[in-house]
């Protein structure tokens, strides 16, 4: 169906200690609700949604991962997992400092087994309990710029900032695509194009504009 066609499909993925919310933020973007009763995420899941940004319809399809560190590194899948990714949401809690201190090891992970182009946000969760926090919006947003990350806080409760850290993360990723920096034909990159037709079309363009170029 034409509604479901998409230009590009987008993996993501969402990593942080087990408790930060991960899989609430997720339910979150995908239903517009929160997710009541939640329980730690065992292994991997993942969801998908079609967004929309300027003339482009991108498929984001978003990895949650277990928070155990020690479960998550012991899947044989783990390394592949990360190559395959063009963005990752490191999520930590703003209420619980020990979660912050873990995304040096999220990060290196990251890092370590992605591919150099990969767009990183850090996203505090649950800025809705303000008063609770143990990090400051001020000592994650200089940790962000220290370490080359976007950032920004949000709540799977009240659902502040969800649809922003995926647009944000997404839209990074198409401005990589255009500028030349992430290629879709590249595997492992993260990126693929979508419906055929559409791939089609977006080769046809890129052709006149070069067909156009030349003749000036």
């Amino acid at each position: 169906m034409l509604a479901d066609a998409y230009d590009f499909l987008l993996k993501l993925l969402l990593v942080g200690d087990s408790g930060t919310g991960k899989s609430c933020l997720l339910h979150h973007f995908l239903e517009n609700q929160f997710k009541k009763d939640s329980v730690n995420t065992i292994g991997m899941e993942f969801g998908t949604r079609i967004i929309h940004l300027a003339d482009k319809s991108i498929k984001l399809q978003i990895w949650d991962t277990a928070g155990q560190v020690r479960l998550m590194k012991s899947v044989s899948l783990t390394r592949s997992y990360f190559r395959g990714a063009a963005g990752a949401l490191i999520v930590y809690d703003i209420c619980n400092r020990e979660t912050f201190l873990g995304v040096d090891s999220w990060l290196a992970d990251v890092r370590s087994h992605a591919n150099p182009e990969l767009v990183i946000i850090l996203v505090g969760n649950k800025s809705d309990r303000a008063d609770e926090r143990e990090v400051s919006y001020l000592e994650a947003s200089r940790y962000a710029q220290d370490n080359e990350m976007m950032f920004l806080e949000a709540s799977a409760l009240t659902g502040d900032a969800v649809e922003e850290m995926f647009f944000k993360c997404a839209r990074s990723i198409l401005s990589k695509i255009e500028i030349g920096q992430i290629d879709p034909e590249r595997s492992g990159s993260g990126v693929q194009f979508g419906d055929s037709s559409l791939r089609r079309m977006t080769q046809r363009t890129r052709t006149r504009k070069k067909e156009r170029s030349c003749c000036f």
